[in-house]
């Protein structure tokens, strides 16, 4: 299991002191939620907060963009530090020419459903990406409750993905129910109020880390 806290919880008034405290208690990626209030209804942050992040972290950026025209923004990303770029595929781009440019900066490319997105629609793109992102709330704002409709789409993806590939997993996520995707095949766990919402945040990173193992 590879544990991915969402800075998005975080307490941005001390957010490099966040980063360090889960990075050193032995998270694997850095989740970043990057929204643009069309795709999603809601805000977050972009380029500048990457680039100010990367020279103090080693952890694997896995930038999700919640974004409407990915493609117009790929290059900027992935010079800030971008290690995955995650594009929706309910976005207004063009899914295969945006994964393409994704990996002609030497980026791995992530595809991320919603909810209501039928897997079938991930299927076209299988032998391009990198990682499937299935979101087990809808996009847009963090402490949602995990939805469990998504279970069997997280199955039938390892079927079809195969034992190897990153699967992860978006929402709701926390110690409880942490071994509800697991089981189902995920393999790639974002956890975001559950991490940096806690009072000790390295404390629940060690003791998801334990139970992914």
């Amino acid at each position: 299991m590879k544990l991915a806290p969402s800075i998005l919880a975080a307490d941005f008034s001390r957010l490099g002191e966040c980063i360090a405290e889960v990075e050193q208690a032995g998270a694997d990626y850095l989740h970043i939620d990057v929204m643009d209030g069309h795709l999603v209804p809601n805000l977050s942050f972009g380029v500048p907060i990457i680039k100010s992040l990367r020279p103090h972290s080693k952890l694997v950026f896995d930038t999700h963009l919640m974004i409407s025209q990915p493609h117009k923004y790929i290059e900027d990303f992935a010079k800030a530090g971008s290690d995955i770029i995650t594009i929706h595929i309910e976005s207004d781009s063009d899914i295969e020419y945006t994964i393409r440019k994704i990996h002609a900066f030497g980026k791995k490319a992530g595809l991320a459903l919603n909810p209501d997105a039928p897997l079938e629609r991930a299927m076209p793109y299988r032998g391009q990406i990198d990682m499937l992102l299935l979101m087990t709330v809808f996009a847009g704002f963090g402490g949602q409750k995990y939805l469990p409709e998504v279970n069997m789409k997280i199955e039938k993806a390892r079927e079809m993905f195969g034992p190897d590939f990153d699967i992860e997993v978006d929402g709701g996520i926390s110690v409880s129910n942490l071994q509800v995707p697991l089981g189902a095949g995920a393999n790639v766990i974002v956890a975001g109020s559950a991490v940096f919402g806690a009072e000790n945040p390295a404390a629940v990173v060690r003791a998801m880390k334990e139970m992914g193992k």
